[in-house]
């Protein structure tokens, strides 16, 4: 049974993530045998202003169709009050990194992450299954889903769509 509580690297283990209405969650609990997607983002970047709602939407439609998909934000925004603010305004009911939480660092570090908005898929050891989730969501839409999935060990059904455009690079 596989768990993306990231014990390969301990970086969620035994912390906190919190939902868009402000509710603490644990991983342990909520990102237990989904594929799980970081999203690095900030409510004062243009690009990210772009992509959020495709990802809104990437969210909602795997959601409704019962799939095993988790996002978890982790904020680049300036203070807790923006954070909030682009949370409620522009997100789906995904998870995020409490504001100022080390674990921001952590992640930004452990990813190699320079430039937002990155979207990187990892597997339950926290490795990388793509860097590309931004160009895959945009170019080929739930679909993406079904190799994740498939790379990650989770079975829960498939998207069917007609895109089956490729990917090459990220954003």
């Amino acid at each position: 049974m596989s768990t993306v509580i990231l014990e390969g690297m301990n970086v969620f283990s035994g912390r906190q993530l919190r939902r868009r209405s402000g509710v603490i969650v644990y991983p342990e609990e909520v990102l237990q045998n989904k594929v799980v997607a970081l999203y690095f983002s900030a409510s004062w970047c243009p690009p990210c202003q772009q992509f959020t709602p495709i990802l809104k939407a990437f969210y909602d439609e795997l959601h409704a169709n019962g799939l095993p998909f988790e996002v978890v934000f982790i904020s680049s925004d300036k203070t807790e009050e923006d954070l909030d603010s682009n949370m409620k305004e522009s997100h789906g009911d995904w998870l995020a990194v409490p504001f100022g939480n080390e674990i921001t660092r952590e992640l930004k570090q452990r990813y190699h992450i320079t430039l937002i908005p990155k979207l990187v898929i990892i597997d339950d050891e926290g490795e990388v299954v793509t860097m590309m989730g931004r160009r895959e969501v945009t170019e080929i839409g739930p679909k993406c889903f079904n190799q994740w999935s498939h790379v990650v060990g989770v079975a829960r059904g498939e998207v069917a769509t007609t895109n089956t455009k490729g990917t090459s690079n990220d954003f």
